[in-house]
């Protein structure tokens, strides 16, 4: 038997963990894929060969369905020999972005080997930075595993495996299909109280500032406050857009599929247990309707993964077709599917239309194989609990750039949420962000370029609501003062209010011949933060998703540390 645990706090583990399954189901193994806290970690001791997919949120943290089991492993009871006879692969998912980059996974594999398991092949490391993503270690990584352990019996013919038995059912009208977002007890029913674009229409990106009021409170003056500290993400569930559902719809619904293929919009679909291994997720166990699930279940808008390209590769009828596909879906083939698909950032629809054979000729179960749900998406929370009762405030990019496509690309989240008018109802969730403010009177010095900035100003309002005053200095860095300097006006009351105990310093790139980014901000205010973290203990944060900017601050923070504080670089 072969068991494959996952770690999974968006859904990419589990993807992986399903698709060792599906690839031992093809094998003819006896295979079971499950979340660590869903398994009796307590019967490890008792299994002969287990794969271990984790992935690391937040500053090193495992995700929330292997909590309880990690927190078993670390007992310092457990005896080393625990794991003598059971025999381990472990596989990291994680984004060298990140400073603690496959935290998790790396510190999973050094404690099973402390329990006595014997790793079968090398630890794998995936870095979802890579051009091909996480698949560039994923693939060889799992080549090599079923090399090393010569289980089960490889077909380069065998049949793709589906999760569910899916069927079309008659006089039915089907349920409005939710999502779940976040735990229970973190969900909150919202609506959209504002919706404004803060940056001009001529400027590169469009930048919005969208709030949120508790759809529970009948007046702003009776407003309860929300359960969130500064620091907090709010988690936003997408929607298609019209025109990709339509796209979608139109290629299930094509006169090129067979009679018994073809798929109407308004199809109701019934999904039924085909492995005990392979619950039915809740949003999905009532029929519904197709339309319904295009629009809101399946993300329409990702990149596929290579597996859709093996299981087009098998339903196809037309030759040129098979070849391509087959070429896409090897592993000699790599540099190929990133030019094709990767690069360009190609859609899983626009993948479906340029194989037209192949897909008219998918049957309707594997669509839940090669399809992708939905993932939530967390957005720093920007607005004060204490200031802004009954209100989520999120400052939102919309995701939009060109490749060699003739259509812009375009990020599914930020581009709904634009979209949406003010009264529009939603169900979000909040999360516990990465960033942990100090206590009261522990001097800060906070760096968030562009939108960045909006954990720290919820965190600055609340201070500031509190009657705080403690030493802070904020450093914000965007393109021109004039199109994107995000909360000028409240930066400037708090500079009023707090006095010298407030310093903000600016970096407008864009306003100057040369280049100012925040880094160079943070050399120039070398001597002022060193003295702050050196002799206050002042606390040193940076958000922001720019790529190189946090490696760029810490190494002016380094110097800075060196030059002002004696410190050897070591020390620094």
């Amino acid at each position: 038997r072969l068991l494959i645990l996952y770690g999974s706090e968006t859904g990419t583990a589990q993807d992986v963990g399903e698709r060792i399954w599906r690839e031992a189901k093809q094998r003819h193994l006896h295979a079971e894929v499950s979340s660590m806290d869903d398994y009796n970690i307590t019967n490890l001791p008792n299994e002969t060969l287990v794969v271990f997919v984790v992935s690391t949120t937040g500053q090193g943290d495992p995700p929330s369905n292997m909590k309880k089991s990690w927190r078993f492993l670390l007992r310092k009871s457990l005896p080393n020999d625990s794991l003598s006879t059971t025999r381990v692969a472990v596989l990291g998912l994680g984004d060298s972005s990140y400073v603690k980059y496959n935290f998790i996974g790396k510190k999973l594999h050094k404690r099973l080997i402390q329990l006595g398991a014997t790793s079968v092949i090398p630890l794998g490391l995936a870095d979802d930075q890579h051009d091909l993503g996480s698949d560039a270690v994923v693939v060889p990584w799992l080549e090599s595993f079923w090399q090393t352990t010569k289980i089960g019996i490889a077909s380069d013919n065998a049949s793709p495996v589906i999760r569910w038995n899916v069927e079309v059912i008659k006089n039915n009208e089907g349920v409005d299909i939710h999502i779940p977002i976040g735990e229970p007890q973190q969900r909150l029913d919202m609506a959209v109280k504002e919706n404004i674009r803060t940056t001009p229409m001529e400027h590169f990106q469009e930048v919005r500032l969208i709030k949120l009021k508790n759809e529970n409170d009948p007046l702003p003056s009776e407003a309860t406050p929300l359960n969130y500290d500064p620091g907090d993400v709010v988690l936003i569930m997408p929607q298609n857009s019209p025109t990709s559902v339509a796209k979608f719809l139109a290629l299930l619904s094509s006169e090129d599929r067979s009679v018994e293929n073809r798929l109407l919009p308004e199809s109701v679909l019934q999904l039924s247990v085909l492995h005990e291994d392979m619950p039915i997720p809740e949003c999905l166990k009532k029929p519904f309707r197709l339309n319904d699930c295009a629009q809101n279940y399946w993300d329409l808008n990702v990149v596929p993964r290579r597996y859709l390209f093996e299981v087009l590769a098998y339903f196809t009828t037309n030759e040129l077709e098979k070849e391509k596909l087959v070429e896409l879906s090897s592993s000699t083939g790599q540099e190929e599917l990133y030019s094709y698909c990767n690069r360009p950032r190609r859609t899983i629809v626009e993948v479906l239309a340029d194989f037209p054979y192949a897909t008219a000729n998918l049957p309707l179960p594997f669509l839940f194989d090669v399809m992708q749900p939905i993932k939530p998406r967390a957005f720093s929370i920007a607005s004060s609990p204490t200031l802004d009762r009954g209100e989520i405030h999120m400052l939102v990019a919309v995701v939009r750039y060109k490749t060699k496509l003739v259509a812009p690309r375009c990020g599914l989240c930020s581009t709904w949420l634009a979209s949406v008018e003010p009264g529009h109802r939603l169900t979000v969730a909040i999360k516990k962000g990465s960033l942990r403010f100090p206590k009261e009177g522990i001097p800060l010095v906070m760096v968030g370029p562009g939108t960045g900035i909006a954990p720290f100003r919820s965190y600055i309002m609340t201070d500031k609501s509190k009657g705080l005053n403690r030493r802070m200095l904020l450093i914000f860095g965007c393109r021109n003062q004039f199109a994107d300097f995000h909360f000028e006006k409240d930066w400037k009351n708090v500079s009023e209010s707090l006095g010298r105990n407030f310093k903000l310093v600016t970096a407008f790139s864009r306003d100057q011949p040369h280049k100012i980014y925040v880094q160079h901000r943070v050399k120039e205010e070398g001597q002022l933060i060193a003295n702050l973290v050196l002799n206050k203990n002042a606390y040193f944060m940076v958000a922001g998703n720019a790529k190189d900017m946090p490696q760029a601050v810490w190494q002016a923070l380094t110097d800075s540390l060196i030059k002002y504080g004696q410190l050897t670089e070591e020390q620094a």
